[in-house]
């Protein structure tokens, strides 16, 4: 963990409540796709806990999405101002168990912390499927960006999709054929877990916890669990973001927010 101060490049909308902030700094301590920040916000106690989308040399970006004071004072901010961040926390994804094909499935902003972990899976040379699952077709957001690292893109809308959206680009597309983006990227109704392909070598998730507790249940191989959890302190100083496995309970903060599908005992 390392606190430092960060310059903000760009924070723009990516939807109406959905928002994409680069920053630059220090971000020797940002080591594996997974990881996240803790964003200290002026007449706040808390920081904010933010999971990292992507890096790049000293540049990293974020995408967090609108939900309370913090956050809405983060879509307020400009490029120029300056951010206390404590950067390296939490352990991350770990691509050693991939395999040749990993399956990626994730749901609104539990979306963005897979993005780093595809860039470097296909870096390696793995065949790469993404799942990743919205309420409606008005929050999609990234398919575009994990198609172009050379992802199986399928986006799964919970509400069902239009025959044309108000833009006229979304529409459902047969298996095996491009949609109107003429991206080759699926568009399905349902949900994640309704769009899991036949055959995959391990699978990497985050999400709120419905989807991942039906990840749990759907999914035939090992895989990694990133948990999105309320924080206090962040980095494992309080028991506020627990979650119970064979060995006991785990702060998310500290122990995870990746923890193995193994390990976890989900409370009934």
């Amino acid at each position: 963990m390392k606190e430092g101060i960060f310059e903000i490049l760009e924070n723009l909308p990516l939807t109406d409540s959905v928002y994409r902030m680069v920053l630059s700094g220090d971000t020797s301590e940002m080591t594996a796709p997974g990881q996240f920040v803790n964003i200290k916000l002026d007449g706040l106690f808390l920081r904010r806990p933010i999971s990292l989308c992507e890096l790049d040399g000293d540049l990293m970006t974020l995408i967090y999405k609108v939900v309370g004071k913090g956050t809405a004072a983060m879509a307020d901010m400009v490029p120029g101002q300056m951010l206390n961040v404590l950067t390296g926390l939490g352990n991350g994804y770990g691509l050693s168990e991939a395999g040749d094909a990993p399956l990626l499935l994730g749901g609104g902003v539990g979306i963005p912390p897979l993005y780093e972990l595809a860039k470097r899976l296909r870096a390696e040379g793995r065949k790469v499927t993404c799942v990743l699952g919205f309420n409606t077709t008005e929050e999609v957001f990234y398919a575009e960006e994990f198609k172009a690292l050379g992802c199986a893109v399928t986006v799964t809308i919970r509400d069902g999709i239009p025959e044309s959206s108000s833009e006229g680009r979304i529409t459902e597309a047969a298996p095996g054929t491009e949609n109107a983006l003429g991206t080759g990227i699926l568009y399905k109704k349902g949900f994640v877990t309704d769009a899991l392909p036949v055959e995959y070598s391990y699978f990497y998730t985050c999400g709120p916890e419905p989807m991942l507790r039906a990840v749990f249940k759907s999914t035939k191989t090992s895989g990694q669990f990133s948990f999105e959890e309320r924080m206090g302190c962040g980095f494992g100083a309080c028991m506020g973001c627990s979650c119970r496995t064979v060995t006991g309970y785990k702060r998310i903060c500290k122990d995870g927010p990746v923890l193995r599908k193994e390990e976890i005992l989900w409370d009934a």
